[in-house]
């Protein structure tokens, strides 16, 4: 069985990403600091700056994507003086330019969100999942995320009507139909673009830590065993763990010392080991890279 390896180093991740391989990487999931918070660990972002400061970085994942890949940004737009910044908006508008397609949405519904009280708004209980790709064709395993059918099916499904039975088409004019007796036979369906997942509770020292179900549900979409999975900002090395618990291969990069020594102590000292500089990703030698065998 091939090795599954794990990459991580510490650093700024638009000087480190140069060191990686054109073309290498079949998917990034990542949650970069957004505007303005996290200003103890990363420093904050102002939300007008913002853009000129990611897009450096998006040039370089753009870079080492494989055409076949998908990037995923987890990303929210702050509220500032009683309205929301429009940074995310302008942020996509820019990819856009600098050649990415904006497949997708998706939203992270937080099942468990903090209950609070603003004068003009209600608590925040979601998160933007923005889909970019390099190519209009791209890997998507749809089968693995099919979730059961529920108890609607039951009903509906129990006594079908002659329009049921057939493809009926929109009748506003959209071009769209259904054929619900195709659903028969069916135990899974396709799921929505909106994943309900409570958010980490545990201790992980990160300010902003995902579930493990976030990264795993876009690594089951979006690769293959021995597949490669890049988060440029790591933090406490969630999607790392999930992948290389899922057999992919995973890189990890963070700016801030205190997450890459954590990530160290998590893995056994006996599969950590100093790469060369003929490693899979590296084009440079400069780079000091410890990975799992």
């Amino acid at each position: 069985m091939r090795e599954i390896k794990t990459d991580i180093f510490l650093g700024d991740s638009k000087d480190i990403l140069k060191s990686l391989k054109s073309n290498s990487v079949d998917l990034i999931v990542t949650s970069p600091p957004y505007a303005d918070q996290r200003k103890s660990t990363y420093g904050g972002i102002k939300a007008e700056k913002y853009v000129e400061w990611f897009l450096p970085i998006s040039h370089e994942l753009l870079r080492v994507l494989k055409p076949t890949g998908t990037f995923i940004l987890n990303i929210k737009e702050k509220v500032i003086e009683g309205e929301r910044s429009t940074y995310v908006m302008e942020l996509i508008l820019e990819m856009r330019k600098q050649g990415w397609y904006w497949t997708e949405e998706f939203i992270w519904h937080k099942k468990n969100s903090y209950p609070g009280k603003w004068p003009n708004r209600f608590r925040d209980s979601w998160e933007r999942l923005l889909q970019f790709n390099k190519e209009k064709k791209f890997n998507m395993y749809q089968e693995e995320v099919m979730v059961p059918m529920g108890d609607w099916a039951k009903s509906r499904l129990k006594n079908l009507s002659d329009t049921d039975k057939i493809r009926d088409t929109s009748k506003v004019g959209s071009g769209f139909g259904k054929n619900i007796s195709n659903w028969l036979l069916r135990d899974k369906a396709y799921p929505t673009n909106v994943l309900h997942l409570a958010t980490e509770c545990n201790n992980k020292k990160h300010s902003a830590a995902f579930p493990e179900e976030l990264p795993e549900w876009f690594i089951k979409l979006f690769t293959k065993e021995n597949d490669i999975v890049l988060d440029p900002f790591m933090g406490s090395g969630t999607t790392l763990f999930v992948a290389k618990r899922m057999m992919r291969h995973s890189i990890g990069i963070d700016i801030t010392k205190e997450y890459f020594d954590m990530i160290k102590k998590q893995i056994k000292p006996s599969e950590i080991y100093l790469l060369e500089p003929k490693n899979l990703y590296a084009k440079t030698k400069s780079k000091k890279r410890y990975a799992v065998r």
